[in-house]
């Protein structure tokens, strides 16, 4: 489970702090050739209506130089009439060190359903193409101010993306070329370090404790949010015996403890599709609380294997194929 760290978070990181000082310097240079004396043109406004068309162009694209901040509404929502001024009125206020991405769930419910949106306002984020959700319901302003902050702080330390989305650097040589700004420099995070070398002693309660001590003061925290998945799934099924779990699951297809105990071997397994396939099942074949326990159940797997795995775009839209 160590190498799903290494592939869904370290690698991922090294790759989008690459993509970002190309990004960078390509419009550096654009300003340049325009004769600008030195300043980054700016990548887009800070805040812009999103639908399904323009998605991958204004979210997953730009999020290679800014966090982009998405806020789930509609028109008939009281509490997104709340908070969706806050979010528009400290996107300018933060002159470009994230961009807002309204996307309106009753015009765009596809979008919807592959988030896993089941109540609005929810606010999600994409750096780097990775998906970090922050909150749902209305929130205050100083507490969404926090969560912003801590966004920003997670988008520098771990991807190297500094936004600044309408900003600019001096020129470099005085003759008006433009240099992208340097890497920011990533401190080694003990708790960090703690809850790895955690993992790869066995020591699951170890490293739960320390990826939940993280994500107690960043919420946001891509890696501490895999971490703890990853941990959590481990030490559910550490006692489990494979036979009797399926046994189970077998014998009764509405036992919802014994899907999710298959579910999670499934994965473990390398079963990726099979441990989704069975849960979406799941979701179709219950109700009420049964239902939302196994929905929250799968949206913890997803954590696991990660937002860019196809895998999970592909069990996303087949949950919400049975939830709508």
């Amino acid at each position: 489970m160590r190498g799903v760290v290494d592939l869904a978070a370290v690698k991922a990181a090294a790759e989008a702090a690459e993509k970002a000082e190309q990004a960078r310097a390509e419009r550096a240079r654009q300003a340049a050739a325009q004769g600008g004396e030195g300043a980054l043109p700016p990548v887009g406004p800070l805040v812009v209506d999103v639908t399904e068309e323009t998605f991958d162009q204004e979210v997953v694209q730009r999020s290679a130089e800014v966090p982009v901040v998405i806020d789930f509404w509609a028109e008939w929502c009281g509490p997104c009439k709340q908070l969706s001024p806050i979010l528009e009125r400290l996107a300018e206020e933060y002159g470009g060190r994230i961009v807002l991405a309204k996307i309106d769930v009753d015009a765009n419910q596809m979008l919807a359903g592959q988030f896993g949106i089941q109540g609005i306002p929810a606010v999600m984020a994409v750096v780097a193409g990775q998906l970090v959700p922050l909150f749902q319901g209305a929130e205050s302003e100083p507490k969404v101010r926090q969560i912003l902050d801590q966004l920003i702080q997670v988008a520098e330390q771990r991807f190297g993306i500094t936004g600044l989305a309408s900003g600019g650097v001096p020129a470099g040589d005085g003759e008006g070329a433009a240099e992208a700004p340097p890497r920011p420099a990533r401190p080694e995070d003990a708790l960090l370090d703690a809850a790895r070398d955690a993992l790869d002693a066995g020591d699951l309660g170890g490293a739960i404790r320390a990826y939940e001590n993280v994500l107690s003061d960043q919420p946001a925290n891509a890696e501490a949010r895999l971490g703890l998945a990853q941990a959590r799934l481990l030490e559910r099924v550490r006692d489990k015996d494979p036979q009797a779990v399926r046994e189970a699951a077998a014998a009764d297809p509405k036992d919802v403890p014994a899907q999710l105990a298959a579910a999670d071997l499934d994965l473990v397994g390398g079963h990726v599709e099979d441990a989704f396939d069975r849960l979406v099942q799941t979701v179709a074949r219950t109700a009420g609380e049964d239902r939302d326990a196994v929905r929250k159940h799968l949206l913890s797997l997803f954590e696991v294997v990660g937002d860019d795995d196809p895998r999970v775009s592909k069990a996303r839209a087949g949950l919400a194929r049975v939830l709508f």
